[in-house]
């Protein structure tokens, strides 16, 4: 009898942790689901960061080499491109990181957050206060982020036009007012 009622318990306590691990489960999957804005902004700035450059130096080109009667169709077309780039790029990145979430991030919510504090965690995100807090939330960030650089301005504007005149001098490349950059003489030739 004993043995039966034991394994009775037994039963009873694996049933509980593999509904506990469903339940677990079943929350890190609502947390991700939940998440899936965050994913996609994510990607989205992926797409765009590596662009930038590109576009960047597609604006200095456009203002310093084209002449500028050609300015505005240049523009143009080169925005086209940048806009179809982000067009076919954009879906890809989106649904390659949805995708991947949940074995990305699954594993870091189940083994560092408890059953506990996932429903909590679950009820914050869920809750009035949380949602107005994610609201607020960019509003925040560019108050933030025009004090910092109208603190910063003055410090890092002279930074950045030696840099520009550093980086340009060790790329042989014409600065402001100064003629381009000689080449190196060549080495006669042995006969």
């Amino acid at each position: 009898m004993k043995k039966f009622k034991f394994a009775l318990v037994a039963v009873a306590l694996a049933g509980s942790s593999m509904a506990m691990a469903q339940d677990k489960a079943a929350m890190v999957k609502q947390f991700l689901d939940l998440q899936r804005p965050g994913i996609e902004a994510l990607a989205r700035g992926l797409v765009e960061q590596s662009s930038a450059p590109i576009a960047q130096a597609g604006s200095q080109y456009l203002q310093t080499q084209v002449p500028a009667e050609k300015r505005e169709a240049a523009a143009k077309a080169a925005d086209a491109e940048l806009k179809k780039y982000f067009d076919d790029a954009y879906p890809l990145v989106r649904d390659k990181a949805v995708a991947l979430a949940p074995d990305a991030l699954g594993p870091i919510l189940r083994d560092n957050f408890t059953e506990e504090e996932l429903r909590q965690l679950l009820a914050w995100i869920n809750s009035p206060l949380s949602k107005k807090y994610q609201e607020l939330n960019p509003k925040m960030q560019t108050a933030l982020t025009e004090k910092l650089v109208a603190e910063t301005r003055s410090s890092i504007e002279p930074k950045m036009r030696t840099l520009d005149a550093n980086v340009a001098k060790a790329l042989g490349a014409p600065t402001e007012g100064a003629a381009p950059a000689k080449s190196a003489p060549k080495a006669p030739a042995k006969k």
